[in-house]
């Protein structure tokens, strides 16, 4: 007997380039700023949080949408940080990451043939999600070099079929934020629509220079149509624990539960009951730009030792530089030498678009130790 051909639903899809960099990292015992988690560990507090659930016995299945605490506690959060108030039992759902609630609320409103705007570059989750559900991508570029929205290529890319569009402030892979401005110039293209928007913020908390985090929340006419995903992975050190959640209106939050029951069920209960007790007090991510600024702050000042271009991070937990004056190579060749003979690894922006865009910029992750910057800063020293 044969193992039956498969026709794959994703033929576009192989390695991710994290997996490659990683482990050419690894393999030449290179400092790892390519992928995007830290190398540092969470407040012991947190843990502590888990381990207290686990003990008291926490530990079958939670409500399907979230346990009622957290779901409060998200609540609170969004309407002290935004102003805006939603519901815990109708508007909140606890999802396991952010990865998984973007494809959940992709699942839940996109049908075959519905076309959805992303903006490239972007996560590299997005389109096979798209794929996935049967839509059709629609890729339209931030500007090259600053990655502004280019609202008239926004506007043109948007037709009778658009369904959805995915946003992404603070930006990954290039660091920016959306202004205010620019929030509201999308809620003005989208006012006579009935286009859905996702707003993909887990990096919400990491918004350096005293600037604020535009959340869609805080715009009616976008939060009335947006699904709003945040990472407590992201924002308490804890990638691993794959813990999220969506915020959305309550029609759009019973569709996107519809699609949750059936692709996870329901997240991790001691983690979430931890997480409960932990967001009673909100220093830990009001604490966070500083934190991250620090770190960025000392991560920039020994990049201008060498000859890249740094561009501006104003948020998430990465720093993109310009690599002309360095190297003729292509980004991703770039990325594979700097790893192989410099020891530092790094990933490619081109990684981030459909076409394979090279506009010679490359991403370093800098959510790691002092020593691990420092470190790789030595090496990069030699640039």
């Amino acid at each position: 007997m044969t193992t039956p051909a498969i026709q794959t639903k994703l033929p576009a899809v192989g390695t991710t380039i994290f997996t490659v960099m990683s482990t050419l990292a690894a393999e030449k015992n290179a400092v790892n700023l390519g992928q995007g988690f830290p190398d540092f560990n969470c407040d012991p507090q947190l843990v502590d949080a888990v381990t207290a659930a686990m003990q008291q016995g926490l530990n079958q299945y939670p409500p399907m949408v979230g346990i009622p605490t957290l779901r409060q506690a998200v609540s609170d959060k969004v309407v002290a940080l935004h102003g805006k108030r939603y519901d815990a039992n109708s508007e909140i759902t606890i999802t396991a990451g952010a990865t998984q609630a973007i494809i959940t609320a992709i699942l839940a409103i996109v049908q075959a043939g519905d076309e959805v705007i992303v903006l490239e570059p972007c996560y590299d989750s997005y389109v096979p999600n798209i794929e996935l559900a049967g839509g059709i991508v629609v890729r339209v570029p931030l500007t090259p070099k600053t990655f502004r929205p280019d609202f008239d290529k926004i506007s043109a890319a948007i037709t009778p079929k658009t369904r959805a569009i995915l946003i992404n402030s603070p930006h990954n892979p290039s660091a920016t934020i959306w202004t205010e401005a620019e929030m509201l110039q999308l809620q003005e293209i989208l006012q006579p629509t009935n286009i859905f928007l996702i707003s993909d913020e887990v990096y919400e908390h990491m918004v350096f220079d005293g600037n604020t985090h535009q959340s869609a929340a805080r715009f009616a006419g976008l939060a009335d149509r947006a699904f709003i995903v945040s990472s407590f992975g992201k924002t308490f050190h804890v990638t691993g624990w794959k813990v999220g959640t969506v915020c959305a209106p309550a029609s759009l939050t019973t569709e996107f539960r519809k699609v949750h029951q059936f692709n996870v069920f329901t997240v991790n209960t001691p983690v979430q009951y931890g997480l409960a007790s932990y967001l009673a007090d909100p220093e830990p991510y009001l604490a966070l730009p500083a934190f991250y600024q620090k770190k960025r702050e000392l991560f920039r000042a020994g990049l201008a030792k060498t000859k890249f271009k740094i561009l501006p991070s104003e948020g998430s937990y990465f720093q993109c530089v310009d690599i002309t004056e360095v190297s003729d190579l292509s980004e991703a060749e770039f990325c594979k030498w700097l790893t192989s003979e410099i020891g530092v690894a790094a990933i490619p922006l081109s990684a981030f678009y459909g076409d394979g865009f090279d506009q010679r910029v490359v991403r370093f992750c800098f959510a790691k130790k002092d020593e691990t910057l420092n470190l790789a800063l030595d090496r990069l020293a030699k640039l």
